[in-house]
Formats: structure tokens, C-alpha cells, sequence
């Protein structure tokens, strides 16, 4: 499903220093998984996550998603691709100014869905999220946890075949975060979306994640299943990341 292959990115200090954000490194990820990444601030993580849809374009190595090298592919044949890759963010990104079912069909009306399509599926992603009764509120009437389940709504909207989570819960109460996690793992159980979620959490990854991978100073430091809710890590990294949480 994704695939990277040595694939890297630095990037250029104002002082004209280079930082190496993430060494070559390989990486795949399966079908319908929940995969996660986890390492301290700063390790890479975010990066090595928008590198699956080139919203940062990587200095070396190919990017594969659902059969397509997406490093090989025009402007207008990589946005065609993105259509299939969701994003959820840590911050919500909704627009203050528009309903919540304005938000969830913004994609819809980016890609050129028929007014009633986009109506219809708008109104079944709402449903699946729990806010079926919310469509027309707007984002500063709603609490932490309801924007993001916006969010997740919107990046279901054009039926992605994977979803990307950059910290999705990290803005979160403890009691939201369960709820969100519990929503995401529906939706990959539902409909069989691939997910992969960003986090610093190993409570994240012990709660929903398939298998993780330990993400320190910019290198793939080991992956590892998770099994019946346990982190089966063996290496130095993931055994003092087990340790922390």
C-alpha cells in the first residue's frame, strides 16, 4: 500500500547550515493497517509523514502509494493521487467562516462533485463521525474534540484509501483523545482505510496501532508490532520510549 525506498529530506537553516530532517530510509506500510509514528519532538516524524504525500517533496529515494511513485508523477497527475490520501491535522485547519458541512465538502467541491453528491456524502460522513446534528454549526461552536472529528470527516470525504494523522490528538483531553482514537479505529475497521498516525503517545500506538515504528534524530530506528495492546519493541529506542509511557 506505502512504500518509501531511501527516501530523504534536509533541509537549509536560515544561517545556511543543512539540517538532515530524515536519512535514507525505507519503510512499508500494508494495507488496512493503523501504522504509527512515534519518537520525542523534533525526530522526524512529522516529516517522514508528509513525505507519503509529497507535502514536502524528498531530496532522494521514491514514494509509492496504492501502486503509484507518486516521485514520478506530474503536477496534475499527483493531485489526481492525493485525492485518495487524507490528512487530518493537529490544529484542526477548519474554516472559521464556513458551516461544518462547508468544511467537510470543500474537497468535494476542490475535485468538482455535482452539488448533490457532494450533499449526500457530506451528510454520510457527518453521520459516521457522530455529528449528523452538527452540519450547520460553525467551528467555534464546537469543542476540541468535535473539530476534529470535522477534520476526520473532511479527509473521508472524497474516499481516501489511506489516511494521514499529524498529531491528531495531541490538542486533546485524555477523554477526548479515547473517543478520536476510537473513531479512527472504526473507520479503518469499516471501510478498511490504512492509517498513519503521528504521535509521541505509546499510549497512542498501544490503543489502536497494528504496528509502530520508532522514529529518533531522523533515522527508522526499529519496528515493531503491537499485539493485544502491547509494544513488542527490542531496541534501545523503542525500549526507553516503552519506558517514558
Amino acid at each position: 500500500m506505502i512504500a518509501l525506498k531511501q527516501v530523504s529530506k534536509r533541509f537549509v537553516r536560515p544561517d545556511g547550515g543543512v539540517f538532515t530532517a530524515l536519512s535514507p530510509s525505507d519503510l512499508d506500510i500494508q494495507a488496512g493497517e493503523i501504522f504509527g509514528l512515534i519518537g520525542p519532538s523534533g525526530a522526524g516524524k512529522s516529516t517522514l509523514l508528509r513525505l507519503i504525500n509529497l507535502l514536502e517533496r524528498p531530496d532522494g529515494g521514491q514514494v509509492v502509494v496504492d501502486g503509484q511513485t507518486l516521485t514520478a508523477l506530474p503536477a496534475a497527475g499527483l493531485r489526481r493521487a492525493r485525492q485518495n490520501i487524507g490528512m487530518i491535522f493537529q490544529q484542526f485547519n477548519l474554516m472559521a467562516n464556513r458551516t461544518v458541512a462547508d468544511n467537510v465538502a470543500f474537497p468535494l467541491e476542490i475535485a468538482g462533485w455535482p452539488a448533490a453528491e457532494r450533499a449526500a456524502r457530506v451528510a454520510e460522513c457527518l453521520a459516521l463521525v457522530g455529528l449528523a446534528d452538527r452540519a450547520g454549526d460553525y467551528p467555534a461552536q464546537l469543542s476540541g474534540g468535535q473539530k476534529q472529528r470535522v477534520g476526520i470527516a473532511r479527509a473521508l470525504a472524497p474516499r481516501p484509501h489511506v489516511l494521514l494523522a499529524d498529531e491528531p490528538t495531541s490538542a486533546l483531553d485524555p477523554a477526548t483523545t479515547r473517543g478520536i482514537l476510537d473513531c479512527l479505529a472504526d473507520i479503518n475497521q469499516r471501510l478498511g482505510v490504512t492509517v498513519v498516525i503521528v504521535t509521541h503517545e505509546m499510549a497512542v500506538v498501544r490503543a489502536i496501532c497494528h504496528r509502530a515504528a520508532v522514529v529518533t534524530q531522523g533515522t527508522i530506528a526499529e519496528i515493531f508490532p503491537v499485539i493485544d495492546g502491547v509494544a513488542q519493541a527490542n531496541s534501545a529506542a523503542g525500549l526507553a520510549l516503552l519506558e517514558e509511557a
